[in-house]
């Protein structure tokens, strides 16, 4: 009885293991074709049968780089996403600390109001917006593509979960020392919330790396073109020439898979402690 409950274990364990191994390849696969063809000639990338290039020609992601002005793509969706990014730990931080630890009128309504707003797809405020930004004068600037991203509902959700499986009693010891409310804030709670915070960072990056509707809808001047938008335009002035833009795409994409890299264990951090009581 025993080692048949054993071998059924077993097998279970390793249809799994196939499920998860299967699901890997089938998510990388095209991460992987993007650098092979990345590093193939023209003749070998316009060739459906040709899956390994016959050498690695390096040469493919210098022309690239020169044939758009990826660098000015690249500053401008550096600093986009660097301002957006510290502009919503900011307001995400202290808006999840009123809602954890103040009391006001209508807190929990205004609270459910904001989460309504999650359930809003985005796609259907992009005219109203638009109409905005064009009676402030905005467009076409960096103000456009950073202010109506400053603040989002997901980062106050996650830090007021954290905020609120921290003990009580840390405000009451700091009132007691004479703590007033932001230096509690900034000295005690902010250092203690590292993960989740680095985690809001991460997904404020990547979300504001990888826009592409936004920036295509209120820029129209190349010298405030994000990596997306101008990766599209490259893509249309060289739809022909699949190892350049896969060359483009894979350097395009570099820096967010260093960033993973780098702070990888603080984001899953972020992700297991949010909403758990200690």
């Amino acid at each position: 009885m025993l080692k048949s409950v054993k071998k059924e274990e077993q097998l279970i364990r390793a249809v799994i293991h196939v499920v998860l191994i299967s699901g890997a390849i089938t998510m990388l696969a095209p991460f992987l074709w993007m650098i092979l063809t990345a590093f193939k000639t023209k003749i070998e990338s316009l060739d459906s049968t040709v899956i390994l290039p016959s050498k690695l020609i390096w040469s493919n992601f210098s022309t690239a780089w020169y044939k758009a002005p990826f660098m000015q793509y690249f500053i401008n969706t550096l600093f986009v996403a660097i301002m957006c990014t510290i502009c919503q730990v900011m307001t995400s931080s202290l808006a999840a600390y009123a809602f954890s630890h103040m009391n006001f009128y209508g807190k929990d309504w205004l609270f459910a109001i904001l989460m309504g707003t999650m359930m809003i797809p985005q796609q259907v405020l992009l005219v109203p917006d638009y109409f905005i930004l064009k009676q402030l004068g905005w467009l076409n600037s960096y103000l456009a593509l950073i202010v109506p991203w400053s603040a989002g509902f997901f980062g106050i959700f996650l830090l007021r979960q954290f905020f609120m499986t921290l003990p009580k009693d840390l405000w009451d010891a700091a009132r007691i020392d004479g703590c007033s409310r932001l230096k509690f804030f900034f000295k005690i709670l902010l250092p203690l919330s590292t993960a989740p915070l680095t985690t809001i960072a991460i997904f404020t990056f990547v979300g504001n790396w990888n826009s592409f509707l936004w920036p295509l809808f209120v820029t129209n001047d190349q010298a405030f073109y994000t990596i997306q938008v101008g990766l599209s335009n490259f893509n249309q002035s060289e739809g022909t020439e699949w190892h350049l833009l896969m060359a483009a795409s894979t350097f395009c994409t570099l820096p967010l898979l260093i960033m993973f890299f780098i702070a990888q264990k603080q984001f899953i951090q972020g992700i297991a402690h949010t909403g758990s009581k200690e």
